[in-house]
């Protein structure tokens, strides 16, 4: 899986999220599917064309002003799921 996220402001929706969809992924890959990996969008809360800087996808939120990098619980969780399941 290529890109996959969500836009919230709710970084506990986001954790949810990150788990709900590397479950998917897992239980795919139990199924026989052949998953090469799975990587998260977006690494930075970054612009959309279509929405500017509204849409907060990132595991790290970005100060645009300053341009200082605030890591979000998120990103622990996406860390702490891959590192249980590397290979």
């Amino acid at each position: 899986m290529t890109e996959n996220g969500i836009a919230t402001t709710n970084d506990t929706d986001r954790c949810a999220f990150v788990r709900e969809a590397i479950d998917g992924v897992l239980a795919a890959k139990a199924d026989g599917i052949p998953v090469k990996g799975y990587f998260y969008w977006s690494l930075l809360d970054n612009f959309e064309w279509q929405a500017g800087f509204s849409k907060t996808f990132g595991l790290v939120a970005v100060d645009h002003a300053s341009q200082t990098r605030y890591p979000k619980d998120s990103l622990f969780e996406y860390g702490r799921i891959a590192r249980a399941h590397k290979e």
